[in-house]
């Protein structure tokens, strides 16, 4: 005789105290369980997520002689990556253009795949869910500049950035075009989800 049957009420009502004990007790498990994953961050969650998802390894890069495929973080030169701060600071006011690829408006992701391209021909993916499977997942300190900066809404990545360090991030703002802002300023601050480093400057 187990535990539960040895000490059931008798009689009709028996079973029925015993599935509401049950229920109840699972119920009260749900309820736990879901607490503790509230009071994990933002941060901390996207990271748990997108590092289970299959990551990308390697990367297209688009040479005169034809595409090479390159292991992540690609090694770029000081003077490549300097080329590509000259972009970004020469982009900047460009407008926001939704599904934008060029200097004559981007959207977040097309500014990035058009960065990367321009200065490390580098074949991104298009969207920022895809951008984020791209590399090995940083953490916020420690982030370096060429690393891609990610934010989400929800548990759904909406928005990427290009980290230039001191806690500086280039990207295409809906509001303000090509801008640079901090990963302070609290819209930013709370919905950073992680970094991914594709690049590691000589």
């Amino acid at each position: 005789m187990n535990e539960i049957t040895r000490f059931a009420p008798k009689g009709a009502n028996a079973e029925r105290i015993l599935r509401t004990a049950a229920l109840l007790a699972l119920s009260c498990l749900t309820l736990v369980l879901g607490a503790c994953q509230s009071t994990r961050s933002l941060s901390d969650r996207m990271e748990s997520k997108y590092s289970l998802k299959k990551r990308k390894t390697s990367i297209s890069r688009l040479w005169p002689q034809g595409p090479e495929r390159c292991s992540l973080p690609v090694q770029v030169s000081g003077r490549a990556f300097r080329s590509m701060l000259d972009s970004i600071e020469d982009s900047r006011g460009v407008r926001y253009r939704f599904g934008g690829t060029t200097p004559d408006g981007f959207d977040c992701s097309g500014f990035v795949q058009y960065l990367y391209n321009l200065s490390f021909q580098m074949l991104l993916p298009r969207t920022s869910g895809e951008l984020a499977l791209v590399g090995p997942i940083i953490r916020r300190d420690r982030l370096q500049p060429g690393d891609l900066v990610f934010f989400a809404s929800g548990d759904e990545i909406t928005h990427v950035g290009v980290y230039i360090g001191n806690q500086r991030f280039a990207h295409a703002s809906s509001k303000a075009g090509i801008s640079v802002n901090t990963l302070f300023q609290s819209y930013y601050n709370a919905r950073f989800a992680f970094g991914t480093r594709i690049i590691r400057v000589e």
